[in-house]
């Protein structure tokens, strides 16, 4: 791997294939077909945390896609750039590389490897202490087994989501699929409070399987706490008493409000924040 340059203050990288470059070729399927994955990181005290949570989801998908890895090596860099970066966000992209026109893969992929960096996204802290508000996307996640919980390139449908509303009042959208099932939000995973401890919707039909989800899921678990993984309603959800949507990056939001319903930002998830915030201090 190219040496980085140390740096005081934020200064981006961008290497392709290990290389400082900022183009790839207009040959390539990730750009011709969405035909690749991407990990968004987030890097503290010179580390990535949850990088062996992004490295599986990156396996995972990998063999969904048939997609040839070399993990030693993008283990290699990621370390590298994060010890370098010191504090921010690495966004690594694989794709199956340069091919012919048409959708047949070439036999032998020479994958493309970009890794970008970039500072802390700066979002209101009130999102974090006194919650957000939900917009009802009408836009819908197909329902295709074969890509849920893998993190592709193909990311049309939350553009369509998140284009559905500009107001500063609405934090995340909450995205269902074609049956009206709640799954996720644009960019978060979603968990509600029942009965019986904390439910987060299945991903098995569709959705994307955040990584702070399955650290979550874990982590409350291993504390006593029953978190069921499956089928949610709309009813389910506007029923239960406590919500918080979550990533990699931000963490944990309370839900505190969808459409005319309203939330308190209660106790149990303010335990799961805690969580999530540990991991990078």
């Amino acid at each position: 791997m190219t040496d980085i340059p140390a740096r005081s203050s934020f200064d981006p990288t961008c290497l392709v294939n290990g290389v400082p470059a900022s183009q790839v070729s207009a040959h390539d399927r990730g750009l011709a077909y969405g035909d690749g994955l991407f990990e968004t990181m987030r890097v503290s005290a010179g580390r990535a945390p949850l990088d062996e949570y992004h490295f599986s989801r990156l396996e995972f998908g990998a063999s969904c896609l048939h997609l040839p890895l070399n993990m030693p090596e993008i283990r290699a860099e990621i370390s590298g750039v994060a010890a370098q970066l010191n504090e921010g966000v690495i966004k690594l992209i694989v794709t199956r590389g340069e091919g012919k026109r048409g959708y047949a893969s070439v036999e032998v992929p020479r994958v493309t490897r970009i890794v970008q960096t970039s500072s802390l996204p700066i979002y209101p802290p009130d999102r974090a202490e006194r919650g957000v508000v939900l917009y009802p996307c009408e836009t819908r996640l197909a329902i295709q087994p074969r890509l849920a919980g893998v993190k592709h390139l193909n990311r049309l449908e939350q553009i369509l989501a998140r284009g559905e509303w500009q107001d500063d009042a609405f934090g995340e959208g909450l995205v269902c699929d074609m049956r009206g099932r709640p799954i996720e939000c644009t960019m978060s995973n979603l968990f509600l409070r029942g009965e019986n401890g904390w439910v987060t919707p299945q991903i098995s039909d569709c959705g994307v399987r955040g990584v702070m989800r399955d650290y979550l899921v874990s982590q409350l678990t291993s504390a006593g706490e029953t978190v069921d993984q499956r089928s949610v309603t709309m009813q389910e959800l506007m029923d239960s008493s406590e919500m918080f949507c979550c990533n990699s990056v931000f963490g944990v939001w309370p839900i505190v409000g969808l459409k005319d319903r309203k939330w308190p930002v209660g106790p149990f998830t303010r335990v799961a924040q805690a969580m999530a915030q540990q991991v990078f201090m």
